[in-house]
């Protein structure tokens, strides 16, 4: 019996830990129709390069909807990647916007199926200033919000996953 794909993917990880390279390969293994919300912006040539590289790993069969500050309404066909919920939810804690984490949730469960990729922030160092304490309470009680409604959540380390809660579909490792 194989294993259902899950609707609601919550994949954690550090800066380059192969979080994104690996949602990627999790949505490629659905075999179904590929949406991409990109939140980050360019504000200077070291983001624009890692923006392109992404988009050249990630290669042009994707519906790519840029999207740094409203992520809403999700796309109703086929599967979205959310890259990131860390630069997202950043991007509206520098405009002074709160963002609506239960309308989040529930449009991420009202789509067919929503892989999230998001840092884990909460690793590190106690931050020295207000608003970078602000910003990892406010991660932190994110991720903790849809990892508590997600069917799967994989931590990757090292570019390695590892399983926090659900079951890795069969065709993916």
């Amino acid at each position: 019996m194989s294993k259902k794909f899950p609707k609601l993917t919550l994949i954690l990880g550090g800066a380059n830990s192969g979080k994104s390279a690996f949602a990627e390969k999790l949505v490629i293994s659905s075999g179904m129709y590929k949406n991409y919300i990109a939140t980050a912006q360019a504000f200077d040539d070291e983001m624009q390069k890692k923006i392109d590289k992404h988009q050249k790993d990630r290669g042009g069969n994707w519906n790519t909807i840029e999207a740094p500050l409203d992520i809403l309404p999700l796309p109703k066909k086929g599967i979205v990647l959310i890259d990131c919920l860390t630069l997202w939810l950043s991007n509206n804690l520098l405009e002074d916007k709160d963002i609506n984490t239960e309308n989040f949730i529930n449009a991420c469960l009202d789509a067919n199926h929503v892989v999230c990729v998001s840092n884990e922030t909460g690793l590190g160092v106690v931050p020295d200033n207000y608003l970078a304490r602000k910003f990892r309470t406010a991660q932190g009680q994110l991720n903790q919000q849809v990892a508590a409604q997600s069917d799967l959540v994989v931590q990757v380390i090292a570019g390695i996953p590892l399983v926090l809660k659900g079951e890795l579909p069969e065709n993916i490792s």
